[in-house]
């Protein structure tokens, strides 16, 4: 298994490397100095000369991208030219406050997603697989970044029940964690519903229901085991979108995680920090994706990894 995950992470780093160069291109080509945004537009000419060949600005473009990767073999991703410090050290400073939002977006994912789409596909056809559906088209059709306002003008503002933005008690993590999860659990219901018609379908479901076992043994420790191999390719898929996907939710409620700090980094032109932040969200995902296979051989045995 442990040849195989290598092999698995060997065959990611073409794709790494790819997504770094397209970065890099791209932010080199959009408009903007970052030198002009860091010294102001007062700024006398000899300063901003000066600056951009301190920062090695002034070389050509296929120099300073071999630069780049020279140092990033090395471990080392950059200085900041806005908060003139490591790019390291700035993002895994700002990096586990988006692993726990994820994390808890995805406990909300799970435990709105996994109960609702095993009573739809229990209830086929009846009030409650309709309920089910509507609450996935909802979910699907309105978007993070319209819900997260619509709940903190409801229970923040009207209510005041929750605090608005920030990160802090548990508390904070309600309202980005249910604006997160709630979109990723109307997909997951779906897959949950439909993997569970299947499972229920089968022969030894049946056989199950015949012998008089209890229901929740026939459709947990039975139906739902079963099913668990495309619940856990959503999920582990879901959460890399999620750590990707942060950008917008972390900006409105003001959290202090890697997706905001991306945004600072586009705002600013930082070259850098906006490499290092894709990168660690590249190898992040690539990781994610890793662990889905672990899990499969660890849920069903059946699962080989040759």
């Amino acid at each position: 298994m442990a040849r195989h995950l290598l092999q698995r992470f060997l065959l990611t780093l073409p794709a790494l490397w790819l997504v770094l160069t397209l970065v890099f291109l791209m932010i080199h080509i959009v408009p903007g100095d970052p030198v002009e945004q860091m010294l102001g537009e007062g700024a006398a000419p000899g300063e901003i000369t000066q600056l951009r060949h301190a920062l090695n600005l002034d070389q050509p473009l296929l120099v300073q991208y071999g630069h780049y990767l020279k140092e990033l073999v090395r471990g080392d991703l950059g200085q900041s030219f806005k908060f003139q410090a490591p790019v390291r050290r700035i993002i895994f400073e700002r990096y586990p406050a988006t692993l726990q939002l994820a994390f808890c977006a995805l406990l909300v994912c799970a435990a709105i997603a996994i109960p609702a789409g095993v009573l739809a596909a229990y209830r086929r056809g009846h009030a409650a697989d309709r309920a089910v559906s509507l609450f996935t088209l909802f979910g699907l059709a309105f978007p993070n970044f319209a819900l997260g306002p619509v709940l903190i003008l409801f229970f923040s503002i009207y209510l005041g029940l929750l605090p608005v933005s920030g990160r802090g008690g548990p508390s904070y993590y309600i309202l980005p964690a249910a604006t997160l999860g709630a979109a990723l659990a109307a997909i997951l219901t779906r897959m949950v519903r439909g993997s569970m018609l299947e499972e229920l379908s089968s022969d030894y479901v049946r056989t199950a229901r015949a012998k008089g076992l209890p229901l929740r043994a026939v459709l947990f420790r039975h139906a739902f085991r079963n099913a668990l191999i495309p619940i856990i390719t959503i999920l582990g898929l879901q959460f890399g979108t999620l750590l990707a996907g942060t950008i917008v939710t972390e900006t409105i409620f003001s959290w202090p995680g890697i997706g905001r700090l991306t945004v600072q980094a586009i705002s600013a032109r930082d070259y850098p920090l906006l490499q290092g932040c894709i990168l660690v969200i590249a190898v992040s995902y690539v990781l994610v994706n890793l662990l889905t296979d672990i899990l499969y051989a660890v849920i069903d045995p059946r699962v080989r990894l040759a």
